[in-house]
């Protein structure tokens, strides 16, 4: 009798950071890990917000969104795909369950759930980001879920989300690891070496690997971070501006601790704020308590009193923390005592706020790595230099370093390895070529068969 057909196929994550899709087939079983955007193809084509997609079948059209049949939402077809597992909460790993067909499970850490629902409350109606009556299937570490035959164990891993998992599917074949985004230099490596560990014990045939840094790795870590905003911090007379992701639990951490240290407040935006509400019912993750006298809240340009304009989330962060809301003006007369989060659309506020000689802003999250950002980062240079506001880059990343993925990937010992997720696959394979495994440079859209 023959042996059942074991497949990966790449529909994204090929050549680019991010837009992570890998279909896994193993006898009559296909499942989805990650179906992210693509902001690479996207950035090809439109510049939101006046050029932007209006409808699935602009998507189609380019190939933003790749042709597989019995996936979408809009297909008249039955659902073709037994079920998608979503790593974290990265928009380039979860944005485009948008498009699923609302019968395909969609299994994802509870802390995943948390904030891609909460991302769908606070953002704008959005083609490429909707999670209504999304069949959410929440997992944490030590489950195993079976689809159909097919067992797929989840195992936490460190990266700059919380609640972010890789994946050992045990296939027909033998083990596939699917690593998702992951580091060994960050707040809790522990976690990642928990999933090394189980990968080394599953004696995988293959394994689906993150390579995002193979090009201008920077050694650093969290603790490390601290330290640094802390020297700039203490020695800062005025207001320090602070532009981090609002899902990095680590550096709200980080910024929260420091502030506490130099006898700041911390002000975050509204969203940050409702995002740390939601994120508290994980009884797992230490976040700072909104009622904490360090937190405030940024409100900028907006009347909140008796404002009916207000959102359901944003009605309810008024509501209940009334007395923590700040606004531009308020801000201007406590500069000295403030670390204020702010990102690149919140500078007009400082037409507002006025920053004071002896003022910084820091910029703790990734460099710019492509032309739009450039720009970005040009017109935030042009702010800066308007009110005499040194600039400071204070950041560690997200993704697993070389030497560190490379050391990984011999202990895992796999015969085959898939790098993803990077736009250096051929430096990636030079890098590791005296492992015994064999890497595949895939391509997009191409099945590879496990033997």
């Amino acid at each position: 009798m023959a042996r059942p057909d074991t497949a990966i196929i790449f529909y994204g994550g090929v050549d680019e950071i991010g837009g992570n899709k890998v279909l896994v087939k193993d006898r009559d079983v296909q499942v989805f890990f990650d179906f992210g955007m693509s902001f690479n193809l996207k950035r090809k084509y439109y510049s939101p917000p006046l050029l932007s997609p209006r409808s699935e079948k602009s998507l189609i059209e380019l190939g933003i969104l790749p042709k597989i049949d019995g996936v979408y939402f809009f297909d008249k077809g039955e659902a073709q795909v037994n079920a998608v597992f979503i790593s974290h909460g990265h928009m380039d790993h979860s944005a485009y369950l948008s498009f699923i067909k609302r019968e395909i499970p969609v299994h994802c850490g509870e802390t995943t759930k948390l904030i891609l629902q909460a991302f769908g409350e606070v953002r704008k109606t959005d083609l490429e980001f909707n999670v209504d009556d999304i069949n959410f299937r929440s997992f944490r570490t030590g489950d195993k879920i079976n689809i159909d035959g097919l067992e797929v164990e989840p195992i936490h891993v460190d990266h700059s989300v919380p609640g972010a998992y890789g994946f050992i599917i045990y296939t027909s074949r033998g083990a596939i690891i699917y690593t998702g985004d992951f580091r060994t230099h960050g707040a809790k490596p522990y976690l990642t070496h928990d999933f090394v560990e189980k990968a080394v014990e599953a004696k995988p045939v293959a394994i689906i690997t993150e390579a995002t840094n193979m090009t201008g790795a920077y050694i650093s870590s969290e603790d490390e971070v601290k330290t640094k905003l802390g020297n700039i911090i203490h020695q800062a007379k005025g207001i320090v501006l602070a532009e981090f992701a609002c899902t990095d639990i680590d550096r709200l951490n980080s910024f929260y601790q420091v502030a506490v240290e130099n006898n700041r407040y911390l002000a975050i935006s509204p969203r940050q704020a409702y995002l740390m509400e939601v994120l508290r019912k994980d009884k797992g993750l230490a976040i700072p308590d909104l009622d904490d006298e360090h937190i405030l809240i940024f409100w900028k340009s907006k009347k909140t009193d008796g404002n009916k304009t207000l959102r359901k989330w944003e009605r309810q962060i008024v509501e209940n923390y009334h007395e923590k809301v700040i606004s531009g003006e308020e801000a201007s007369k406590k500069q000295s005592e403030l670390i204020l989060s702010i990102s690149l659309y919140d500078l007009e506020q400082l037409v507002e706020i006025k920053p004071i000689p002896g003022s910084c802003y820091i910029s703790s999250s990734s460099e710019p790595f492509n032309e739009e950002m450039e720009i970005d980062l040009e017109r935030l240079l042009n702010w800066l230099r308007h009110y005499g506001l040194p600039q400071y880059h204070i950041h560690v990343s997200g993704h697993v370093m070389p030497f560190s993925l490379r050391k990984i990937l011999e202990e895992v010992g796999a015969a085959k390895i898939f790098p993803i997720h990077t736009e250096n696959a051929h430096l990636f394979s030079k890098f590791v070529k005296d492992l015994k495994s064999e890497t595949i440079i895939v391509k997009q859209g191409e099945e590879y068969k496990i033997e």
